[in-house]
């Protein structure tokens, strides 16, 4: 596998934000995540956006951090926040996610972030999973879907 830093408006980037977004709305039956994002929100230094593509080219597996501070939706000075983290069914099960997960806490970390944060979902089990057993606790709600019952909202402390 090899995991590269592209754009989120990079061809690869939009055909799986689409996927993970038929897969978002089959999940919650509405029409996926509509957080606003501009692809400019993960261009370096104030975020990263990754793909991971197998030996033959194909993406199988993103995801991107962008930088928050302190606001009215609920982010702290330092937030590194992740978004779209997706592997394709077929990849499943690689360790994909945890790898990007890790490329991106150390990117954060790099760029000065204090703590990483995300929003996922109760009909996102396995992604809880993923970020419990990564270090990730629960923590107070924050962002678009703040107000919502099926939002989990998790933290981690990005240590030096």
């Amino acid at each position: 596998m090899n995991i590269r830093t592209v754009s989120f408006g990079h061809t690869d980037a939009v055909k799986l934000n689409d996927r993970v977004q038929r897969e978002y709305a089959e999940r919650y039956g509405d029409e996926g995540d509509i957080t606003p994002l501009d692809p400019t929100m993960f261009d370096p230094p104030v975020g990263i956006y990754l793909i991971a593509y197998d030996e033959n080219g194909t993406a199988l597996a993103t995801g991107g951090w962008r930088r928050q501070e302190a606001n009215g939706h609920g982010y702290a000075d330092g937030d590194a926040e992740i978004k779209r983290m997706y592997v394709t069914p077929e990849a499943r099960g690689l360790g994909l996610a945890r790898r990007i997960l890790a490329s991106l806490e150390s990117d954060a970390r790099a760029a000065g972030r204090t703590r990483m944060v995300l929003e996922t979902g109760t009909e996102q089990p396995e992604a809880i999973a993923l970020y419990e057993s990564s270090g990730y606790a629960p923590c107070d709600k924050f962002g678009y879907y703040r107000d919502s019952d099926l939002s989990r909202c998790y933290a981690k402390a990005l240590v030096p």
